[in-house]
């Protein structure tokens, strides 16, 4: 065993990534990442043996982030047929300790570790100390939402939430027909059904004129008008940058507004003096999210819209930000 090194992990749908931290440092840094294929592992433990195996460490210590609610014993992940009992996993592993992180909860736990060089500020004085409390939200495979309180001087606490899963509220005849779709398929439209990859996909269908209920039986000689099907996230985002795809554009600066008038919403609702946006979508399209409606929405709440205009917000670039929460939380009393 090792005292001072510690097992961090942030388990996704597709990949679990693990590193160690060493607790005595004095400032949380990451060693030995590795990024896992989540298929070729049959559960979580099996991933983790496999990891401890490669770098040779068995540490006392651990924190996971993972996609779901973490506050029962029985833990099942959101988009992964993974689930386990915290307490036997620990017990399996030898760990003296294990605390178990929702995965906006542990990018929350990293954003007083982010040095300007870590982010990219939209709005505010870039080297200006962090002000809590702080919203912090991103689309990626959901959409994740958390708070951050407190202070340098009196630490930082994170109160993880599940508000992607808020209602969404549409603005406009655009938006309201990708709700009228979206409700469609689902039932009830959450904010996590457009802000995330398959959400942009979806805004994307439905502004192509896709979004059809399916064709009935043809008659012989009828000719068929299937359904097109979903664009890539990633592909849309390119297509939107590279400027020739007009379709593309247009999802992209919808999901730029629907973002805005969400992040407003939070802001607002967490009393934020601090908005800070994470995940693996909106680094790739910064400049365009500038451009975009983005902060006319977020500002667009009446008489709160002076309250806002206060209210800094950054865009969270540094690449592991969920293993370096993960690390953070560590040295935080449980």
């Amino acid at each position: 065993m090792s005292g001072a090194l510690a097992l961090v992990g942030d388990v996704g749908g597709t990949n679990a990534r693990f590193a160690l931290t060493d607790l005595d440092a004095p400032q949380p840094a990451l060693q030995h990442l590795l990024a896992l294929p989540n298929a070729q592992f049959a559960s979580l433990q099996h991933a983790i043996e496999h990891y401890l195996a490669q770098v040779g460490v068995r540490p006392a210590r651990a924190a996971l982030a993972v996609a779901s609610p973490v506050g029962q014993d029985e833990i099942r992940l959101t988009n992964r047929a993974w689930s386990f009992s915290r307490s036997e996993l620990q017990a399996r592993l030898g760990l003296a300790e294990l605390r178990m992180l929702n995965d906006f909860g542990a990018i929350a736990w990293a954003v007083p570790s982010l040095g300007a060089q870590a982010r990219i500020t939209l709005h505010g004085d870039p080297e200006a100390p962090l002000r809590g409390p702080v919203s912090v939200l991103g689309p990626g495979t959901g959409l994740g939402v958390a708070l951050l309180v407190g202070d340098p001087a009196r630490g930082w606490q994170v109160v993880e939430t599940e508000g992607g899963h808020v209602s969404f509220a549409p603005i406009g005849e655009e938006e309201r027909a990708i709700d009228a779709w979206l409700t469609a398929q689902h039932g009830r439209t959450s904010n996590e059904r457009l802000l995330s990859g398959k959400g942009l996909s979806e805004i994307d269908l439905v502004l192509r004129g896709g979004a059809r209920p399916p064709a009935p039986a043809l008659l012989p000689g009828e000719a068929s008008l299937a359904r097109p099907p979903l664009r890539d996230p990633a592909e849309i985002v390119a297509a939107a940058l590279d400027g020739h795809d007009q379709a593309a554009r247009r999802a992209l600066a919808r999901f730029c507004a629907v973002l805005g008038s969400v992040a407003g919403d939070c802001a607002l609702i967490h009393g934020a003096r601090t908005v800070v946006i994470a995940g693996g979508i909106v680094p790739r399209f910064v400049p365009f999210l500038r451009s975009s409606a983005f902060r006319e929405r977020f500002l667009a709440k009446g008489r709160f819209a002076p309250l806002l205009e206060q209210v800094a917000i950054h865009v969270i670039t540094h690449p592991q930000p969920g293993l370096l929460g993960a690390a953070t939380a560590l040295r935080a009393p449980a």
